[in-house]
């Protein structure tokens, strides 16, 4: 079968909800509608590991960005930077384009928008230091799953229809 080559990076919730500090999930599952969508782009997702799920499991207690903030959670977030980018490049190298990263807004771990999340500031520095761009789009905090989201679904459509990551080198 004939791939499309096209990937998206997303943060771990928008396909496991399931992971999400209660009560603050919005969808019994993944988030129907912006996965649906994705698929239908025939746009392969690529999910990233749950930084707050390694650090203190699912039971954990809702937590601030300053509470993350310590050595040893900015550590996992780095270490799954490092292993992201690797990925990606392996991505580039091989002729894919790479959609963007989808993030959560507000998150205190995955927000891109407005102030970024801990493993979000982790993950677009080591980009930066690798020479690479990468478009970046946040689910709104607002968004909830079989609601009214129209106008993030009309962005995420249009999100999609740019090329956005490549090595600032130009790499063919």
């Amino acid at each position: 079968m004939h791939r499309s080559k096209r990937i998206i990076f997303v943060s771990h919730c928008i396909l496991n909800q399931n992971t999400v500090v209660c009560p603050l999930a919005r969808a019994r599952g993944a988030y129907t509608e912006i996965i649906e969508l994705i698929m239908k782009n025939g746009i392969g997702i690529h999910q990233l590991p749950c930084p707050e799920f390694r650090y203190l499991g699912i039971s954990r207690e809702p937590m601030t960005k300053e509470e993350y903030d310590t050595k040893e959670y900015r550590q996992i977030c780095k270490n799954i930077s490092i292993d992201t980018i690797e990925i990606m490049k392996e991505y580039v190298k091989n002729k894919y384009e790479i959609i963007g990263l989808i993030g959560v807004n507000e998150s205190p771990t995955c927000s891109i928008i407005n102030s970024r999340g801990i493993f979000i500031e982790e993950l677009l520095s080591l980009i930066n230091d690798n020479n690479l761009s990468i478009k970046k789009i946040d689910v709104p905090v607002d968004y909830k799953d079989g609601e009214n989201n129209s106008k993030f679904i009309k962005a995420l459509i249009d999100f999609f229809s740019f090329k956005i990551f490549e090595n600032k080198e130009k790499i063919d």
